[in-house]
């Protein structure tokens, strides 16, 4: 039977007033012992031991709380680096840096194509000039930094590298995650530059030259976030980032590097969204099915079944209207995130729908985590919500229906197989939810309910046509002052290796190293490999 008729056939069994959660799955007015199929000794295990449904090392927070890392980006490098020093001060643990569009499509910020969006979604990178102040006294050898980039992976983590190389840190103290997953970018955000192939290419080539030189990185991070955003549901969250995963370590264990060489370094990344104990259930049975496939396909061994994760509240969830209510959605969802075992937590700032999050909302989202951490005592116990029958319950029922998708996309040829089927199981997903806010039927607090007439709220003034000619103008100083010939030559030897099958990644370094923007180390590889196109698949050659 197919997935689709199996849903259609449970759900007219179902009586028509029957309560859901936000992703579907019908909830009971009680459960009871006998409400579960869990088997405790095959499902839970203990904490730190496969399954890892309990968490993924044996003391969880009472031996380390999970890393507060807020995701900051925007303006200039400069700009970005005072908020990351304004951050370390107030107690974070860790940086997460977001890059504005141009960075990660591989435009330099005075192409035409960058016109308008310099330093607006994140900060603005051209060169290794911008790296360098970027992380102007931070220690790279002390701080874990994780980069949300995907195209362009592999050139910002090669100008980090480079970085770190001038502050004299050796390669095996780095430690930190780059995002680096192609595949999600095709289903739910679109932030690709090249086809499919060569694009896998690059993520293969970055995990074989990190498993040998830079041991402590992470070198992808497979996220459910992006396609949960999209509109995905949780089980379509779990399922579709399971089947990017597989896709990654089946191209690397083709690629020649073994299973236990880079699947412990794999990490994650999902959405915190507002269903609290559907999102607690989520994590679980994330971490349950991921060590379930890793152990039946690759017969892994646990360190290698540990399914590692950080997770961001909800972005598509807070309202621009009445947006301090978003605190109490921020605070919500970063619990179930707690609660579910996340190792590294992002809370987004209450004024986000609005714009760039003010330093007041910044300092205000990490203190959420600080005082759950401190002072909630959900951190004094590992997994307290085991046993809990509705709980797991829904654990279970989300590792099935995510299973029933990955089972129709395995029949797919897999996930480079089946974007287009994924991309439209998240949109119908996404048009039933905001059918259901339009009607009423989802309720939405100040949006479509409870809604006041309140003053509006201060909107982000930032002058981005003057950092766009700053960006400009830095760019232009980079071209001027280099070894114009030893940024040519490191450019033609990357072209080379592009025609090629070597590992890539040194010549992305050499060329950082020589001066080479970023815009034109990927202008190279696009006019190798031609550029992506959304539709059918094909590409379309050149630049």
């Amino acid at each position: 039977m197919s997935e689709k008729s199996e849903k259609d056939r449970r759900k007219s069994s179902e009586a028509p007033d029957t309560i859901r959660t936000d992703s579907g799955l019908p909830v009971a007015p009680l459960y009871r012992a006998a409400s579960t199929s869990l088997e405790p000794e095959r499902d839970l295990g203990e904490p730190g031991s496969y399954p890892f449904t309990r968490g993924v090392y044996p003391t969880m927070y009472r031996g380390r709380l999970w890393t507060m890392r807020q995701y900051a980006g925007f303006a200039t490098a400069r700009e970005t680096n005072e908020r990351y020093h304004y951050l370390l001060d107030r107690g974070q643990t860790g940086l997460s840096v977001a890059f504005d569009l141009p960075t990660q499509m591989g435009y330099d910020s005075d192409d035409p194509m960058a016109t308008g969006e310099v330093g607006r979604a994140g900060v603005a990178i051209d060169s290794l000039d911008d790296m360098r102040v970027l992380f102007d006294g931070i220690d790279l050898g002390r701080v874990s930094t994780s980069m949300t980039i995907n195209s362009t992976a592999a050139i910002l983590l090669a100008l980090y590298i480079a970085v770190a190389e001038e502050q004299g840190v050796a390669r095996d103290r780095l430690s930190g995650t780059v995002q680096n997953d192609i595949l999600k970018e095709y289903i739910a955000r679109g932030t690709y530059i090249y086809p499919v192939e060569p694009s896998l290419r690059l993520i293969s080539d970055l995990m074989a030259f990190c498993s040998r030189e830079v041991p402590r990185w992470n070198t992808i991070s497979i996220s459910g976030y992006h396609i949960r955003e999209a509109g995905a549901t949780a089980p379509q969250e779990v399922a579709f980032t399971f089947a990017n995963g597989l896709e990654y370590v089946k191209r690397a264990v083709e690629a020649g590097i073994h299973v236990e060489d880079f699947a412990p370094r794999l990490s994650f990344f999902f959405a915190a969204h507002n269903d609290f104990f559907e999102e607690v259930a989520k994590f679980r049975a994330a971490r349950r099915l991921w060590a379930r496939l890793m152990r039946e396909r690759w017969d892994a061994s646990d360190k290698s079944c540990r399914l590692r994760f950080h997770t961001q509240t909800g972005g598509s969830t807070l309202t621009a209207q009445q947006p301090r209510n978003n605190v109490i959605r921020v605070t919500t969802q970063a619990l179930s995130a707690v609660l579910g075992g996340t190792q590294s937590l992002h809370t987004n700032g209450y004024d986000e729908a609005l714009s760039l999050p003010s330093e007041e909302a910044a300092e205000l989202a990490l203190r959420t985590q600080q005082i759950l951490a401190h002072e909630s005592g959900v951190a004094r116990t590992v997994d307290p919500l085991a046993g809990s029958y509705y709980v797991e319950e829904l654990t279970n029922r989300i590792e099935e229906e995510a299973r029933r998708y990955l089972d129709e996309i395995e029949e797919r040829g897999g996930a480079a197989g089946a974007i287009h089927y994924m991309q439209d199981e998240i949109h119908r997903a996404a048009l039933r939810f905001q059918l259901e806010v339009e009607s009423g039927d989802r309720v939405v607090v100040g949006v479509n309910r409870y809604r006041t007439d309140g003053a509006a709220t201060e909107m982000d003034r930032t002058d981005y046509s003057g950092l766009e000619r700053e960006q400009k103008e830095k760019v232009a100083r980079v071209r001027e002052t280099r070894d114009a010939a030893a940024a040519d030559d490191a450019l033609a030897a990357l072209a080379e290796g592009a025609r090629g099958s070597e590992n890539l990644f040194p010549r992305i370094l050499d060329a950082v190293r020589a001066m080479a923007t970023l815009g034109e180390i990927s202008g190279t590889l696009r006019e190798e490999w031609g550029r992506y196109a959304a539709g059918g698949g094909d590409f379309d050659p050149g630049g």
